[in-house]
């Protein structure tokens, strides 16, 4: 899924290793301000003050946390970003879910038995819509019906590729009634799949294939998913204030099967900002649950001695290019030019500075699983030395099949955050220093970013891709030239093969060696350029347990978490 913010989003059972929860000191007091509640007072601040009780409330079980910004849209078959499938995560479930350790779990689905390529879920008859309605098979197949059909234009279409007939329903060639899903009862759902399929019910905990009740959507029209009356919820919460641009406020679903297990009865998010040190400033003053740190805020947060936690968030960032004809990123040469002067090191450690980020080195992340260990440590990524001479001797060649004495600016589309912005202007200097290239930069909200992504509106896109289930495969496909997740247009049939190769085989080794050549073609032809695997060092309040960081699922995830009575550490 696309990132909500660039810059800063493992298999799961890794991350949950990798996942660290460093104390930078612990020198901390409890006491009692007027009001009675248990605060932390932090040794170091000038003015200690009281932790408010807007972040939390002990007695209504409610917390404040904040957004980066509005979800761009909650139509489950057309979300494609990060911010989005959190909403979605906390306000909806599908047949399987994540446990907080990573491992599949039910969720609508009681039971389940894959043999070959048959699949059988059983679902609950206590799951329930947010108008008492049962939550049937009916309405997954509806949903995944939509998924494919080619008049929803839907991004994430490839996804379900591996069920019978989806891709020659998507591209119009069968009726949407072929696709091989069906309701054998109210409560059992039958799956036909192309061929077996090693990752397919990873797929079932990700949020495009959640259920849709199709007489309301119908009824909604082109308003469904507008606002919170125009949704149904099956899920944890349900939504119950949409203030757009500026507020959601999320409630306990009481209609939801698993009601007991979810603690919290509110989460209030009157906060959008995509400013770290707006959000540090929440978190100080007592207003939100949650922050995370910048290059910037992490100085203060180190002289204050706070509790600080870092997750290693399994996405990875990148440079992507515009391979479309008619855009000088087209050339190869010219994308080796600019591979062959970019140092990840020194964008990780100079520009970025933040703690626990790694340095881009292939589209695949170290915490991907290979056959017995990490897939990079059992097929080690390429490594190109930065070299200014050959990085010039490569623009050389690029000018000559151009047929131009200069290569004409490019455009640099990126976020509207000052990290992107500081981190673009980083790209500005150094192709104009090294290479003489003038780097335009367009700066944009995210959801016009992803439009103009979308559109081909680039040379250059700062993107970023975080898993949407717990396979090397969710990596990559990115770059098939079906997957309209790939926005630079790279075509390129020998990537094609093995990724093909990758989908239609359950043997491990098979499947890793096909992913091992789309490592190394990803590099030999520089489809995109890797920037870092990213991290974030955060701080979450001392009363609020039973957060998880997910790396697969919404992330954060409040819907089994609670606000104790004390500040105790974890």
């Amino acid at each position: 899924m696309y990132n909500a913010n660039v810059p800063i989003h493992c298999s799961w059972g890794f991350a949950h290793r990798l996942k660290q929860e460093v104390a930078i000191s612990s020198a901390c007091i409890k006491r009692r301000c007027a009001r009675g509640i248990w605060v932390l007072a932090l040794l170091g601040l000038v003015s200690v003050g009281c932790v408010r009780a807007d972040a939390v409330n002990v007695k209504t079980q409610a917390i404040t946390h904040l957004l980066s910004q509005e979800p761009p849209s909650l139509n489950s078959t057309r979300a494609t970003d990060q911010v989005s499938f959190f909403v979605l995560g906390h306000l909806m479930e599908g047949l399987l879910r994540y446990d907080p350790r990573g491992a599949l779990i039910g969720g609508v689905a009681s039971n389940w038995h894959m043999e070959g390529v048959q699949v059988a879920f059983d679902l609950r008859e206590d799951a329930r819509w947010s108008d008492g309605s049962p939550v049937t098979a009916d309405d997954f197949v509806f949903a995944w019906r939509t998924l494919l059909d080619p008049a929803t234009g839907a991004e994430y279409a490839s996804i379900a590729f591996p069920i019978k007939n989806a891709e020659a329903v998507n591209r119009g060639e069968l009726p949407v009634a072929e696709l091989g899903v069906r309701a054998v009862t109210a409560h059992r759902l039958e799956v036909e799949l192309e061929r077996p399929t090693a990752y397919f019910l990873e797929l079932m905990a990700f949020q495009v294939f959640l259920p849709i009740k199709e007489r309301f959507y119908r009824e909604m029209g082109q308003r469904y998913a507008a606002d919170l009356e125009n949704l149904l919820y099956n899920g944890p919460f349900r939504l119950t204030r949409w203030v757009h641009g500026a507020h959601l406020r999320f409630e306990r679903n009481e209609m939801y099967w698993a009601r007991d297990q979810v603690r919290l009865r509110t989460i209030d998010m009157p906060y959008f900002t995509t400013d770290p040190t707006a959000a540090f400033n929440l978190f100080k003053d007592g207003q939100v649950v949650l922050t995370g740190l910048s290059a910037a805020s992490l100085p203060e947060a180190l002289r204050q001695r706070v509790k600080l936690r870092t997750f290693l968030t399994g996405t990875l960032f990148y440079l992507e290019f515009n391979h479309r004809e008619g855009h000088a990123t087209a050339n190869v040469h010219l994308r080796r030019a600019i591979q062959r002067v970019f140092d990840p090191d020194e964008f990780v450690n100079k520009v970025i500075a933040i703690p626990g980020l790694l340095p881009g080195r292939s589209i695949f992340p170290v915490w991907l699983r290979g056959v017995e260990q990490r897939f990079r440590q059992e097929y080690p990524a390429p490594r190109v030395p930065i070299d200014l001479v050959a990085a010039r001797a490569e623009l050389a060649q690029a000018k000559q099949q151009l047929g131009v004495d200069q290569i004409p600016p490019l455009v640099l589309l990126t976020g509207d955050t000052p990290e992107s912005a500081k981190q673009a202007e980083y790209l500005q200097y150094l192709l104009k220093a090294s290479l003489g290239l003038e780097l335009k930069i367009d700066q944009q909200i995210f959801k016009q970013r992803l439009t103009k992504m979308l559109a081909g509106q680039f040379d250059l896109v700062a993107a970023g891709w975080g898993p949407d289930y717990n396979d090397v495969m969710t990596f990559g496909d990115l770059f098939a030239s079906w997957n309209v997740n790939n926005r630079g247009r790279y075509q390129d049939p020998e990537y094609d093969h093995w990724v093909k190769v990758a989908q239609g085989s359950t043997d491990r080794s098979v499947r890793m060696e096909a992913m091992a050549a789309l490592q190394r073609i990803a590099v030999e032809d520089v489809v995109v350029l890797p920037q870092y695997e990213s991290a974030t060092v955060y701080l979450q309040h001392p009363q609020l347990k039973g957060l998880v960081r997910r790396v697969i699922g919404p992330d954060p995830d409040f819907s089994r978490a609670w606000v104790s009575q004390e500040p105790v550490d974890d």
